[in-house]
């Protein structure tokens, strides 16, 4: 598997201050331009609904990770994906005076169209946008109530796959294979906007099988699959230096797990898998630029920005520094996310550097 020796060209996060101002450019600042395809945005200092728009829906199409909302339209937040960052408007949400704000952006890129009856390859038809290099797609669908699988354009099997239902107020579901499989249930689902635990066996939001490289499975549950329904989602294929997708056991102490990721991480977003009445902790190496990482937003809830020491970043990995358990009970298992900054050793040898 091919090195990905610049992740900037795939993923960044950008801080910034909000002004007030109409056609407002937010230019990124990473080492190269970048043009967003999924732009996920939250408020830091004060509380407002995370804000998830992608270049399938379009710039104005809202959906709320916190939430179950169907999706809305505002012209007033984001107006467009630029070549190298985004377009705001005067909106609160995303561009209040003196207010400050964090967005992380993913690019995806060619355009996809499956016309399953045509190509053989699954049931649902889909459309979307594509990045095979970074194994990233966002898939449009629409349901059928039966149980179906849906071309992902990956060419490699998702790691994650997470669904939301577009024109109903089904909870955001996310299918997360490695703890699927450890579970040995692949039907197990999280719910991005709950504090719940992993779902118990034998669902129908998803099939009883693994994904694979040409489709992913979604069952008749309404949240993935109802009929009149229309669904976006998010797929995310392992890429090495790029990405990785999976669980840890927490050790209950300050002295934590360390993860091996095989990159210095650039975000980090993970959850307590085992237990509910736990957050899903979004961290990032921009709102902390050195360790220990304690700064955090919570993806399932609105509330401002804390503060809690947490883990540290590392050349290839994290470290668990917190016993509490959002992030470190004993036994408990954790499930994440994460997209590099930096590989650990570049296809040409380089190495990351530390913190």
């Amino acid at each position: 598997m091919a090195i990905i020796d610049n992740p900037e060209l795939y993923f960044q996060t950008k801080i910034y201050t909000g002004n007030g101002v109409d056609d407002r450019d937010i230019t990124l600042d990473g080492s190269v331009d970048m043009q967003p395809d999924w732009l996920w945005i939250k408020k830091r200092s004060a509380a407002a609904s995370h804000r998830l728009v992608d270049s399938v829906r379009g710039s104005s199409k809202l959906l709320f990770s916190d939430q179950n909302y169907a999706e809305v339209t505002d012209a007033n937040e984001v107006q467009a994906f630029n070549s190298n960052g985004f377009q705001l408007g005067t909106d609160a949400a995303v561009n209040e005076n003196g207010q400050t704000f964090v967005a992380w952006n993913w690019k995806a890129g060619t355009s996809f169209t499956n016309d399953a009856s045509a190509t053989g390859i699954g049931t649902i038809d889909s459309t979307g946008s594509v990045n095979t290099t970074s194994g990233f797609s966002i898939i449009s669908y629409s349901g059928t109530g039966s149980n179906g699988t849906i071309a992902h354009g990956l060419g490699s099997a998702p790691q994650v796959v997470l669904i939301k239902e577009r024109n109903g107020t089904n909870n955001w579901v996310m299918s997360h294979q490695p703890l699927s499989a450890s579970l040995g249930d692949y039907t197990r689902f999280m719910t991005l906007n709950s504090n719940g635990a992993v779902s118990g066996a034998g669902n129908v939001v998803f099939q009883g099988s693994a994904f694979t490289s040409s489709v992913f499975n979604v069952g008749t549950s309404v949240a993935s699959n109802r009929s009149g329904g229309t669904y976006i989602a998010y797929c995310f294929a392992e890429k090495q230096g790029y990405s990785k997708f999976g669980s840890y056991t927490g050790n209950g102490n300050a002295d934590g797990t360390f993860v091996y990721l095989g990159f210095k991480p650039a975000f980090v977003i993970q959850k307590n898998a085992t237990t509910s009445s736990t957050n899903w902790q979004i961290f990032d190496n921009k709102r902390n630029d050195f360790n220990v990482v304690d700064d955090y937003v919570l993806a399932n809830t609105s509330g401002a920005e804390g503060v809690s020491t947490s883990l540290d970043f590392t050349s290839n990995g994290f470290k668990i520094r917190q016993s509490a358990g959002y992030i470190n009970t004993s036994g408990s298992t954790y499930i994440y996310m994460c997209f590099a900054s930096n590989p650990f050793t570049t296809s040409t040898g380089v190495p990351a550097t530390a913190r």
